[in-house]
Formats: structure tokens, sequence, C-alpha cells
């Protein structure tokens, strides 16, 4: 954050102006506005204050600007430094992080307005593939528009979220600069872990909790009791919920966990409680179909040693749990060297 008082510079600037364009001025970009609020008026809204057309006080505002453009241009050391900033992202920021990272949650109506008086500065405004972004070069929106699709093209190909530092192989890019110019656009997203991917991914953006605890699988890399599924959803959405209002967070019930668990197939009950990814070679079925599953892979007789190492490698049990299963005559039969097959049906 800079000391740049953003406020007294847009109050110095407006000094030249009527009455009533000043009015208009101020309520149309929300200067002066309680900090971290945007209280920007529409022409709509003013015009039936004022008792004017909408189309009035468009002309007032535009008749303002250009009274404004002389006390401007006294301004440049501060357009100096918005030009330096974005030199820095790649000649083009995000709108919302540009304003945000000038000054915080301070004085962001200020900064929108200076950038539309200053020369040099161009607004993109939101469509349904970027967010509003600024920039100073023409070249880079276009260079940022081809990356950006090369960067789609690949996520369909690998199909799965990747590190900044494996993006950046397509370009030699600084991290900040490709950082930005993927922010603007609306179909690539970074999740909490910093792994860029595709918005409509679960793994990048997770809206159902069978997602979120597919991620909390993921990152833990080992079976997890429902509990601790839970838990871990819970530290994620704090951690995404970082900054923000406090009543944007509520804490995931752990039952609920248990339920979407139980029915989406990407995971295996391996315990009491005790889930694993499938994809991590877990078997479906209770522990007598594991091991009927072990020995009809095996394709002979198994000692129970055998049997009991293979089982405990796809179920969290007891042994006796295991060994009470394989006594079970109706499904596996005892040879007399000792070892087990099926019974054959």
């Amino acid at each position: 954050m800079n000391q740049i008082n953003y406020r007294q510079i847009c109050s110095k600037v407006l000094k030249a102006l009527p009455l009533k364009q000043r009015e208009v001025i101020l309520r149309r970009f929300g200067l002066g506005a309680e900090i971290g609020k945007n209280q920007r008026e529409t022409l709509e809204s003013i015009g039936q204050d004022l008792g004017i057309t909408r189309e009035r006080v468009r002309q007032i505002e535009r008749d303002g600007f250009l009274r404004l453009k002389p006390e401007i241009k006294k301004e440049q050391k501060t357009f100096n430094y918005f030009k330096g900033f974005l030199k820095k992202t790649g000649d083009l920021r995000k709108e919302k992080s540009l304003l945000f990272e000038l000054a915080g949650e301070r004085f962001q109506g200020e900064i929108y307005f200076l950038l539309v008086l200053g020369e040099g500065f161009t607004r993109f405004r939101e469509t349904d593939d970027f967010h509003s972004f600024w920039s100073i070069d023409q070249k880079s929106w276009i260079f940022a528009r081809k990356l950006i699709n090369s960067v789609c093209e690949k996520f369909k190909k690998t199909g799965q979220p990747l590190k900044l530092e494996e993006l950046n192989e397509l370009n030699d890019l600084k991290p900040e600069i490709l950082t930005s110019y993927l922010e603007i656009s609306k179909k690539i997203q970074k999740n909490a872990e910093g792994l860029f991917g595709l918005k409509d991914w679960p793994e990048i953006n997770p809206r159902r909790i069978k997602d979120k605890a597919y991620l909390a699988f993921k990152k833990s890399q080992k079976p997890l009791h429902f509990t601790q599924v839970a838990g871990l959803i819970d530290l994620a959405s704090r951690a995404a919920a970082k900054g923000r209002e406090e009543n944007l967070f509520s804490l995931t019930l752990p039952q609920t966990v248990h339920n979407e668990l139980i029915k989406d197939q990407r995971f295996v009950l391996v315990g009491r409680g005790i889930y694993a990814l499938k994809e991590w070679g877990y078997e479906e079925g209770v522990v007598k179909d594991v091991i009927f599953n072990i020995l009809k892979a095996a394709g002979r007789p198994l000692k129970k040693e055998d049997i009991l190492e293979k089982t405990l490698k796809q179920r969290l049990v007891k042994k006796n749990t295991i060994f009470l299963n394989l006594s079970d005559k109706k499904y596996f039969l005892r040879n007399s060297d000792g070892y087990y097959t099926i019974k054959e049906v």
C-alpha cells in the first residue's frame, strides 16, 4: 500500500468545477464515500433527485470532464505511479485487484475516478469470458488473450489442475505477470492450494460437500474418518473466506459428510467411519467381498497370512474380523494343508 491521499487529490481537482457539475461527479463516482462502501449512483437516480433527465446528467458529467482536463494534468506524478504499478503486472490488471492493491478498501472510488480521467489508461468492460480490467497497452491485452486460450487448451489436454510454474513453461513470464493475465479470465481460477484450473472443475471451485471432501482426501493422501473430513473442509473454507465477512463461513456437519461419502462412488468405506478414494486402488464391498476378490485374483489357494496381509491393505479392520469372515464356510474352504479357496457354488 502507498501513502498517496487520493481523496485529497480528487477534492483539489474538483474545486475547478461549478457546484452542480461537482455534485454530479461526486455522486457518479461515489467520491467521499464511507471507507469500504461503493456509493456510486446511476444517471437515472441522480436525474430523479435533481429533477432532470438522465441524458442531462450525462451531459453535465461530460462537461465537467472537459473542465477537469487542465487540472488533472497537474497530477502526473500520481498517474506515473499507476502506470508503474501496471507495468509490473504486464501492463494490465483485473479492475477489482487493481483498485484493492492500490489502496485496500480505501478510496476505491477516487482511484477509479482518476483512472477514468487520466490519459493512457483503457478500461475493458466485463464480458461473458473476462472480468473488467485496466490496461496501458493494447498489445498486452492481445497477448494475454492468446495466452489464456493456450492455457485453457493445456487444461483440457491434461484434465488436471497445474501449478503456476507448470503453466509458465508456455511463456517465460514473471509469475506476477502470468498471474495477472490469468486472473482476468472467467474460465480460469486458482484454488485454495494455489493450483490453477478451469473454473467449473470441482478441484478448483468445489461447491458441493462431496467435491470438498474429495479435495480433502487428495490433500491428505490417506484414509480419513468422516469427522476428520468435515474438519478439513472447514479449514479450507476458513482459508478461502479469509478477509471476508465472518458470516460467509459456516461449520460443516460431520453427518452430512458421512451421508455424501456413502452415496458417492469415488469413496470407499475401509473401516468404521473411515473412507478412502477408490482411485487409490481400494475395492468396494465388505471384508468378505475383499477376501473373495483376493482369492479370485490369485487363482490358487492362499495361506491365511497372505490373505490377512492383502486384506489389511484394503481394509482398516482388526485381524479377528478378517479371520471371522474367512471362517465362513458358506463362502470359503480350508484344505488339509491350511490353504484357503473360494467355495464353488
